[in-house]
């Protein structure tokens, strides 16, 4: 029979790791562990951001459910914290009251960062990805990081004070970064790149992490959390791609002057026309042959050369708006490997945070390789880079005994802004509604190829790994 005390630990773990955010496809194996290992009588459902836990003491006595809700967001060091108070209480060195009092205290403790803190990593985070995903250049990078700052300040302060202003933060701060990069594009001279800048500025809040958690539960057969996390993913980012719409017309709207720039550069008013008698070739159309007129658009070779990843780059330009060069990777990606690590609440003086940026590194060199083999292949490259990582995080917490998942969460992260740039970026020119919706739906399906080739990567190392030597008796806290 168990003891309340085990209950209590059970019913606690169940809230930390909710709200650590854990792994959702882990966290009902990981209570069932716990549950089996403490010799309690219990049973869960997990529900997105709840877990029902039904405690029977003993067969008298009647079945106790209780509705564990808790809504939060990655934090690794309290879920490495989390994971260590876990094994110790399973492997019988702490009491499970011990156990409990332990997280309880966790849970009440503060982020370790401030805010002002955690808005520079955010600029730090926008400045690099801009650099080496979206071929942003010296002068993008900063106007990229000051958007990010201030959608994290948004985010982090003026959205949790206020439920009502939460509803509709994603719309607000895309409108402002979209704005923004629009107004600077338009100044002669193409100083300023509007898809570098606006990819870049709201690559923070692109739900990659939703999606790549749908498709692992997808996949481990919990139909019910990945429907409803992918279905959530995609309208999200219909709201993206429909705030960035809004804010680049409405800018338009005010500078009629950059508006008849805008649309006179555009292809559709650059055609050569060619008259004549046209034959349908695949058999397809009722009509054999038309007479009438085709409009070409024609791009010379020189433009086409100029532009890098949806940017003018003119060579005779001075090297502040020019991309980086390539030896540069070699100290932006561990840079950036590190505010990502901290802006996910790492601490900076741990054992951990040199393994997750060098984890981080091996997975973007493997990225990087299979994209030059294999280019516009988002879907392998992906499952190639999180296969290496996945082999990494799973032999370290085997042979070594740390924790897998938040030794590799830096690094799956990583892949998700690295997958969308290879697939184009997140900008495209919106006409009308229609082609507001099919981009951003376009959007959800590029990150939701990603997110497959993530998992699928994921499970083939944990396989590798698993397959040989002993069982666990614990559920593993990994991917």
């Amino acid at each position: 029979m168990p003891t309340p005390g085990r209950s209590r630990f059970i019913l606690t773990l169940a809230k930390a790791l909710l709200t650590f955010g854990a792994p959702s496809h882990r966290i009902q194996s990981q209570l069932v562990a716990a549950s089996n290992i403490l010799g309690a009588d219990s049973e869960f459902v997990h529900l997105p951001n709840i877990i029902i836990v039904s405690l029977r003491h003993g067969n008298t006595s009647p079945t106790q459910t209780y509705f564990v809700r808790a809504t939060g967001r990655v934090a690794l060091t309290s879920l490495h914290r989390v994971h260590l108070i876990y094994r110790d209480v399973l492997h019988d060195k702490i009491g499970s009251e011990a156990g409990t009092q332990a997280l309880r205290q966790l849970i009440k403790e503060p982020p370790i960062y401030p805010l002002y803190f955690r808005c520079i990593l955010a600029f730090f985070q926008a400045s690099i990805i801009c650099v080496i995903s979206f071929g942003g250049s010296f002068l993008d990078m900063w106007v990229s990081g000051a958007c990010a700052c201030i959608l994290q300040y948004l985010g982090l302060s003026a959205a949790h004070k206020s439920s009502m202003y939460a509803k509709v933060y994603e719309i607000t701060v895309t409108i402002i970064v979209a704005f923004v990069a629009r107004a600077l594009s338009t100044i002669p001279g193409n100083w300023f790149c509007y898809d570098a800048i606006s990819s870049a500025g709201v690559v923070c809040i692109l739900p990659g992490f939703t999606v790549l958690v749908s498709a692992l539960e997808l996949m481990s057969k919990n139909m019910f959390c990945g429907s409803v996390r992918i279905v959530y993913a995609i309208i999200y980012t219909l709201f993206l791609g429909f705030g960035l719409t809004i804010g680049s017309d409405f800018y338009l709207v005010v500078d009629r002057h950059a508006r008849k720039n805008y649309y006179s550069n555009n292809a559709l008013q650059n055609l050569t026309y060619t008259h004549g008698r046209f034959e349908f070739v695949n058999g397809t159309s009722p009509f054999t042959a038309i007479h009438g007129v085709i409009g070409r658009a024609l791009i010379t070779n020189s433009e086409e050369e100029n532009i890098i990843k949806g940017c003018i780059r003119d060579p005779s330009w001075n090297w502040y708006r020019q991309p980086f060069p390539f030896w540069t990777l070699f100290f932006l990606v561990p840079l950036y490997s590190t505010c990502s690590s901290l802006s996910n609440l790492q601490r900076f003086r741990s054992v951990q945070l040199p393994v997750m940026v060098f984890f981080s590194c091996c997975a973007y060199a493997a990225n990087k390789a299979a994209s030059l083999a294999l280019p516009g292949r988002t879907d392998l490259v992906s499952a190639i880079g999180a296969f290496v990582i996945g082999l990494l995080g799973n032999l370290y917490s085997r042979v070594i005994g740390g924790t897998a998942f938040t030794s590799m969460v830096t690094g799956v992260l990583f892949l998700v802004p690295s997958g969308i740039a290879q697939g184009g970026g997140l900008n495209q020119t919106f006409r009308s509604a229609a082609e507001q919706y099919s981009t951003g739906f376009s959007l959800g399906l590029r990150m939701i190829s990603v997110a497959s080739g993530v998992t699928v990567g994921l499970f083939a190392s944990q396989v590798l790994v698993y397959c040989l030597g002993t069982r666990k008796n614990a559920g593993h806290f990994a991917f």
